[in-house]
């Protein structure tokens, strides 16, 4: 029979036979799901609406935040130009009564007064004191380190008073030997031997009453040092001793000298192996680390134009860099001086005066009649007066008379005798052991 339908009237029976299944199949599941709505009790479909509506209604619950005491309530302050001990205390949260009594007891061991620019303070706190504005009141101890191996410390006792006292560092010392050969120059040498900038400066001012160091250094010229570092337990180096002994080799030459404090008079300087002082009555080069721009003798002026006798020699040096005094002696004129500018000169005796020309400034308490000591800070480089940059200009001045300062020939200085010699030689002896065994090392 379907056979003999057309294709389309097919097709056409075949779709409405689909739909009624799909009819029948939807009118089932509604009922199902009618008849398991009506079976479902009333009130707990009531209480399931209340509890969501609720839930909107309500926050969820904070935890409240705990605020922990610290186990460690320190702070490290560093001293600023202006600051008084007091004034650092109150401006880290300490009242003003205990600090009052904190600083009582550090001016039992300490001078206040002697606390540098930027030197770290340690304040520690009682976790006691701890509030949630941070305000911590209650100092149980405070430290600074009054030298590379003291440590000043004063802490709260059971009483609630302050004690203070000087506990000792525990480090370890050795002997460090550096030595090195000149290629270019000296600085270049002992900084790529990690020669320590201040030794080296102290080399330099060893040897600037024998060596000019502008012309006297030559390519595989050589020096060496011996010195004691000083190191924490973490392995640290926190301070370098001074040079114990030292060697220029210059052209073959060696110029070696050792460090030497008589039992006597504490006086400290340093000597050749026949006890004879390394300090002349001059310095040859009064400022350290310079550099000679200038020689004496005839030169074209830099300013003027022409040529003219130039009765000194010029150093080159930053704006600033201290200036000492040739040899012990006493200031004889302070002041402005014409083409000079800021001027020094200095009497050292019947036969030597020195002259200090182009400073910027003078060391604060330096006036007429004071007494200087060799080494001693007299002022500082600068460019016044007729001056066309940052110099030194020094004059050597020998029976009135201007002289050159690089060629003039100075007398000896002091030389050690009898016991204090044979003390010196046996010093001599244990320093060339040492430097073995720090070679070796």
């Amino acid at each position: 029979m379907l056979r003999q339908l057309p294709p389309i009237s097919v097709f056409v029976l075949w779709l409405t036979v689909l739909f009624g299944v799909t009819l029948f199949s939807d009118n089932i599941f509604y009922r199902s799901q009618k008849n398991s709505l009506d079976t479902f009790p009333n009130e707990l479909i009531e209480k399931k609406i209340h509890e969501t509506q609720r839930a909107k209604l309500e926050p969820d619950p904070v935890t409240p935040k705990v605020i922990e005491k610290p186990k460690n309530i320190t702070k490290h302050v560093r001293v600023k130009k202006g600051d008084t001990l007091m004034k650092v205390l109150t401006s880290n949260g300490v009242d003003k009564k205990q600090a009052a009594n904190l600083i009582a007891a550090v001016k039992t061991i300490y001078n206040l007064r002697s606390l540098p620019i930027d030197h770290q303070l340690s304040i520690y706190f009682s976790t006691d004191s701890y509030n949630a504005h941070n305000k911590y009141n209650k100092v149980e101890s405070f430290s600074f380190l009054k030298n590379y191996k003291e440590q000043i410390f004063a802490s709260r006792d059971t009483a609630g008073k302050f004690k203070s006292e000087i506990k000792i560092r525990s480090l370890k010392t050795k002997d460090v030997y550096i030595e090195g050969q000149i290629s270019s120059s000296l600085y270049e040498a002992a900084l790529s031997k990690r020669m320590p900038q201040k030794l080296l400066m102290e080399l330099i001012r060893i040897y600037s009453f024998d060596v000019d160091f502008q012309r006297e250094i030559q390519r595989e010229d050589s020096f060496s040092i011996l010195f004691k570092q000083h190191s924490n337990a973490d392995g640290e180096i926190v301070h370098n001793d001074t040079i114990e002994w030292a060697k220029l080799t210059l052209s073959g030459k060696p110029l070696e000298y050792a460090k030497y404090t008589s039992p006597k008079s504490n006086h400290t300087d340093y000597y050749n192996r026949e006890g004879k002082s390394v300090k002349k009555t001059l310095m040859r080069t009064p400022v350290d680390g310079a550099r000679l721009s200038s020689r004496y003798g005839k030169r074209k002026h830099p300013i003027l134009g022409f040529t003219k006798m130039h009765r000194g020699v010029d150093f080159a040096a930053p704006k600033g860099t201290p200036i000492m005094a040739a040899g012990d002696g006493v200031i004889e004129a302070v002041g402005r001086k014409g083409n000079y500018g800021k001027y020094i000169r200095i009497r050292h005796n019947s036969t030597y005066k020195t002259a200090y020309g182009h400073l910027s400034r003078y060391k604060r308490g330096l006036k007429n009649g004071k007494r200087v000591k060799q080494g001693s800070i007299i002022g500082y480089v600068g460019s016044t007066g007729r001056s066309t940059g940052p110099h030194l200009h020094y004059e050597v001045i020998k029976n009135g008379k201007k002289t050159n300062p690089l060629s003039v020939r100075l007398p000896a200085g002091d030389a050690l005798k009898d016991n204090e010699l044979k003390i010196f030689l046996n010093q001599l002896t244990s320093i060339d052991g040492r430097i073995q065994k720090a070679q070796a090392d």
